[in-house]
């Protein structure tokens, strides 16, 4: 179905003040393309470019991001930028400054982080694309938790100049959508593939697809792990060879870590907060807390997170002697309520495609019995964006396109 600029900008009046998705509106021209929504940290010449912090409320950029400076080229409508989680560290989108954004679903449940507004936007229909950036799975685990579908690009396809850091070693910039040809076609625009090719879903029978639950070393939720055996039943059944797959040198607990004292460091010098006790005004207690942190890691610990990081990529390359893909779920858990902590294990099967540099796909796979969607993530080798949304597109088709949120539909 195609919907206009107009008719996104009547949805976003309609459905935003319940859900604070976007944050700020562009009143610009509609153009002929594709609607978008941007993060924001991903800089929308004359809209304010905040991180989600309070301390860059003012800051109003004269220049474009790379990313949004393709999709002008291409013709596409940027309506505005979206919340997010205070600099794109943290799990839930409950942003002290602008507000906490709801997921459709269930307004008691965080959409996921840090790109939250990206999540419920797209969910509630308010746009076709919403870009969010991606970290440790900031783009995945919101498209899980909102039961839409999003990619994380190879590192280096899609470009980040332009957008305000987390961490320069792990950011990556990528689309979420409600099916898996919005995403090709928006990958056209962001990775600048520069042509028309239509999505050709690709042929499963005879794929090699590595099954990865986690080996009851990462604790799944009932319901994940019922959806996620139904996927893989689902492919099976369309001719894929499946095998159980672990990630090699990727400890669990040991990249969790690594993640979060890379981001922490790299944070902290990006927001200017340092070991001595620099704060820079507009900054919540519990972001500077986390930055802080980061500035008083020894250079040991330090080091050995790069190393591990670095050890991850290296090794993930033999894993494509023996597969073509490796399926997952999204995250252990479905969304979660506003009142309860963070799950420690959110990002465990989504940071090895950052640490590894893949492209990687997450897709709606159904709804809980309580009504919460849930996800798995298709993974595919360095480099083979196209190719992964191609066989995504093909599991789309047996698992389902994500429903409207009741209450949202057109």
């Amino acid at each position: 179905m195609q919907v206009s600029a107009s008719d996104y900008r009547a949805r976003i009046e309609r459905f935003n003040s319940k859900l604070n998705a976007f944050v700020d509106l562009t009143d610009e021209p509609v153009g002929s393309g594709l609607t978008w929504a941007a993060k924001s940290n991903i800089r929308v010449k004359g809209l304010p470019c905040t991180a989600g912090c309070e301390a860059y409320r003012e800051s109003v950029p004269a220049q474009d991001a790379s990313v949004i400076a393709r999709i002008r080229r291409a013709g596409g409508s940027v309506l505005g930028t979206v919340n997010m989680h205070e600099g794109a560290l943290g799990a839930t989108t409950d942003n002290e400054a602008y507000g906490r954004t709801l997921n459709p679903w269930n307004k008691s449940l965080t959409p996921g982080g840090s790109s939250g507004g990206s999540g419920s936007a797209v969910a509630a229909g308010l746009c076709d694309i919403a870009l969010g950036t991606d970290t440790m799975g900031s783009v995945r685990i919101p498209a899980a938790y909102c039961g839409v579908q999003g990619h994380k690009p190879t590192t280096g396809a899609v470009p980040i100049e332009g957008v305000v850091p987390l961490s320069t070693t792990l950011d990556h910039v990528g689309p979420l959508a409600r099916d898996v040809e919005t995403l090709w076609r928006a990958m056209h625009v962001l990775a600048d593939w520069g042509d028309a090719a239509p999505l050709n879903p690709a042929k499963l029978s005879g794929l090699k697809i590595g099954v990865w639950d986690g080996s009851g070393a990462v604790e799944l939720t009932s319901a994940v792990a019922r959806g996620f055996v139904r996927a893989v039943s689902l492919i099976e059944g369309a001719g894929v060879s499946t095998k159980t797959f672990e990630p090699p040198v990727y400890d669990y607990s040991r990249s969790r870590r690594a993640g979060l004292v890379v981001s922490e460091v790299e944070g902290a010098l990006e927001h200017g907060v340092t070991e001595d006790g620099a704060r820079p005004a507009g900054l919540s207690d519990t972001f500077y807390s986390l930055l802080h942190w980061g500035t008083r890691q020894s250079e040991e610990k330090v080091q050995a997170a790069y190393d591990h990081i670095a050890e991850v990529k290296v090794a993930s390359a033999q894993v494509w002697n023996s597969y073509d893909f490796i399926l997952a779920p999204t995250a252990p858990q479905e969304a979660f309520a506003f009142t309860e902590p963070a799950p420690a294990n959110q990002a465990d099967f989504t940071a090895w495609a950052d640490f590894a540099q893949l492209p990687a796909t997450a897709l709606y796979s159904g709804l809980s019995k309580d009504g919460r969607p849930l996800s798995v993530q298709l993974i595919g080798p360095i480099g083979q964006d196209r190719q992964t949304l191609e066989a995504a597109a093909a599991i789309e088709a047996l698992v389902g396109k994500p429903p409207m949120p009741p209450g949202y539909e057109w």
